[in-house]
């Protein structure tokens, strides 16, 4: 089958390489001259596991192309929509410019019988005002979110763990539903639940489950905060309750809290598409839920202040993560670096590094020192903190390595991830989010 995708950021790269490599003809488009120059040589524009190879297969076996002329999308038969949808400057709602730029440019090249297949999250009630603008050329919009983690994208794509399908009603949206059966045919064939509904119910999908997963993560930090004036072990306590079936262990890690291009954007998003719709009050939990969040960064920043006497003025700092999370290389709303930045402003002499986010967060944020390697940011340091658990960082990482490297003992493990028994054996002044 013939796809286009508009969008080539992180979202529809993927799915275009992802969509090339079970064999259909690709052609992704974007405005951005750099990032289809890089994507035409087969050279990933952002760090993602599997995707260069994925890449740079398609591009070399003729099946992915890449283009800035919005025309070259004529004669595909399915049309996806892979733009971002960021939080507007002026408030928490979704900025809806670049969904609508993709329509409008896709708009003189659809012909009767395609299918639009929006992948975007985006406020519901998007798709029934999209699909009134696309319905004169005979096409048919249809809501497919997606589910991808950052750092497993290609195999979120490749092998979902589901596939929802927002349609019109009537014969046109189950023919589309059809269609799309075919585009994931191999997921499709290895039984992975399908779900048709409504236009509203898919664009509801991501959004409620990115405010489960968020509020899930808040619950167990709030819990932390109990634990801190307590006494008690944030991290027993979620294996605890973890182990109750109806709640899991998964995402009940307490620490310096979520970040990242999804969960903070699309849950200040949903409230203020709910407060538009008449019904804030169902999702007023959601504010505290991003309040909790942001918290918990401060106190990555307190304990670490604490834990060297008071007052961290002039005392080098070892940052160990700027991404918002490991196997990825994406900065934005990190944690990490805001963790970073507030004893930076503090006056820390602060030293972050990452395996992969560097040079992002460099670009971001040049008033902070940066080492390309762990072991050059803990030579010196005073405090070592840990702030995106890298296995590089949580496991191979050794207390007394890291001994004869830094000139402090204090590590604050922004994560939770070390081994607090070992570090402590090795001398240092362990400090975690929620742990005694």
């Amino acid at each position: 089958m013939r796809l286009s995708v508009t969008g080539c950021g992180y979202l529809g790269a993927v799915h275009a390489a992802a969509m090339a490599s079970i064999g259909h003809e690709v052609v992704g488009i974007d405005v951005d001259v750099r990032k289809i120059d890089a994507l035409s040589r087969g050279d990933a524009p952002f760090f993602e596991p599997e995707l260069p190879e994925l890449l740079r297969a398609g591009v070399d076996g003729g099946t992915l192309r890449f283009s800035t002329d919005a025309a070259e999308a004529r004669g595909a038969a399915v049309h996806f929509i892979a733009v971002g949808t960021p939080q507007r400057k002026d408030g928490h709602a979704a900025d809806m410019t670049y969904i609508d730029a993709a329509v409008d440019a896709l708009l003189p090249h659809l012909q009767p019988g395609d299918i639009v297949a929006g992948k975007s999250t985006v406020p519901v009630g998007t798709a029934a005002r999209l699909a009134e603008l696309i319905a004169p050329t005979g096409a048919v919009l249809v809501w497919n979110p997606e589910f991808l983690r950052e750092g497993w994208a290609v195999v979120d794509t490749i092998s979902p763990d589901r596939l929802v399908v927002g349609v019109p009603a009537g014969p046109e949206g189950e023919r589309a539903a059809d269609v799309l059966r075919e585009v994931y045919r191999p997921a499709v064939e290895r039984e992975t639940p399908f779900l048709v509904s409504d236009y509203a119910t898919a664009e509801l999908v991501k959004i409620s489950a990115n405010a489960f997963l968020a509020t899930k993560i808040s619950f167990i930090n709030a819990m932390a905060e109990i634990a801190e004036v307590t006494g008690a072990d944030v991290t027993q306590l979620a294996d605890a309750i973890g182990h109750d079936a109806r709640i899991g262990r998964r995402f009940l890690s307490a620490g310096i809290g979520f970040g990242g291009g999804c969960l903070p954007k699309d849950i200040r998003a949903f409230a203020a598409r709910a407060e538009e719709l008449g019904r804030g009050e169902s999702v007023a939990f959601l504010r505290e839920v991003d309040a909790i969040n942001l918290r918990r960064r401060e106190r990555a920043v307190t304990l670490t202040r604490e834990a060297l006497g008071g007052d961290v003025v002039g005392k080098r700092v070892a940052v160990l993560g700027a991404a918002f999370k490991p196997h990825s290389d994406d900065i934005r709303d990190s944690p990490a670096l805001d963790v970073a930045v507030r004893l930076k402003g503090l006056g820390a002499d602060v030293v972050v590094t990452d395996p992969a986010a560097v040079e992002n967060a460099r670009r971001a944020h040049p008033q902070l020192a940066y080492a390309d390697a762990r072991d050059d940011a803990l030579r010196g340091a005073e405090a070592v903190v840990v702030v995106t658990e890298w296995d590089e960082y949580r496991r191979e990482l050794d207390p007394a390595h890291a001994s004869s490297l830094a000139t402090g003992r204090v590590v604050v493990d922004g994560r939770n991830c070390l081994d607090a028994d070992a570090w402590r054996a090795a001398g240092w002044d362990y400090r975690g989010l929620g742990r005694p």
